[in-house]
């Protein structure tokens, strides 16, 4: 089966000031930056890659005008990073008002051999990073006072269980709960957090490292039969940040038929 038409932008983000991470590259990050564009936004980009996130700003910047993207180098596993990117966003475009918390690691080992290193390199990109850019954000939204929207990358695998995907799972396990417990906080400044949990998102770069047996495997689980655009995620996160979900937060949105 193949993917849908791509869908146009609706303007449902117009004026907003949005922050991105791991935007660099054909991934989520990357999709969700250019739909937020699409949609209005003026968007900070940030990777952990730097000559990558150079080169897709650009590309943005190219297509949307440079006055509405900027991008600034960030390993959410650095404090001070985190800190710098936020303050970064105030400081282009006067406010915070999206922040998609994208940046992720995974990795495949069986806990018996798994080491102490893999485990806390995941758990500290895939769920302290996330915890440490809500923080950041929250922070400035609340001290604003004009409310915001925080939409994380979380996955089915947060849900199910998967052989060598212990630490993978453990953390966007933790993402979720994360979420649920930031919402709750953050409806008294009228702030919403929700998370979106994709299953397989591909891209042309992607398969081509993937073996056609272990795709065709992985896409035989899915009710379309094929994989997710990085697109039709990012459609659901901007769902997610604009005002046409005005009354969710809490919530984890599956986008794939394997959520449980």
């Amino acid at each position: 089966m193949t993917p849908p038409p791509y869908v146009p932008g609706h303007e449902l983000l117009n004026g907003r000031s949005a922050v991105v991470t791991a935007a660099a590259g054909a991934g989520i990050g990357g999709a969700t930056a250019r739909r937020l564009l699409e949609e209005g936004a003026r968007v900070v980009v940030s990777d952990a890659h730097a000559r990558r996130l150079k080169e897709s700003a650009g590309e943005l910047a190219d297509a949307f005008g440079a006055d509405r993207v900027a991008a600034l180098p960030c390993d959410v596993t650095d404090e001070a990073q985190v800190a710098a990117l936020f303050d970064l966003a105030e400081e282009r475009h006067g406010r915070l008002d999206v922040v998609i918390n994208n940046a992720g690691l995974g990795g495949t080992a069986d806990l018996v051999d798994m080491t102490d290193e893999q485990w806390e390199k995941v758990l500290d990109v895939t769920l302290n990073g996330t915890f440490r850019c809500t923080r950041a954000a929250l922070r400035r939204m609340k001290a604003d006072g004009g409310g915001g929207v925080i939409v994380n990358n979380s996955s089915v695998s947060g849900w199910r269980a998967q052989r060598g995907q212990a630490h993978y799972a453990a953390a966007k396990a933790g993402v979720m709960a994360l979420t649920r417990c930031a919402a709750l906080e953050a409806a008294a400044f009228g702030v919403r957090v929700n998370a979106v949990a994709p299953s397989l998102a591909m891209h042309p770069h992607l398969v081509k490292v993937t073996t056609p047996e272990l795709l065709q495997e992985l896409t035989a689980r899915e009710a379309f039969g094929r994989y997710a655009e990085p697109w039709e995620v990012a459609n659901v996160i901007v769902f997610l940040a604009s005002g046409y979900s005005s009354y969710m937060t809490g919530e984890i949105v599956s986008v794939s038929s394997q959520h449980a």
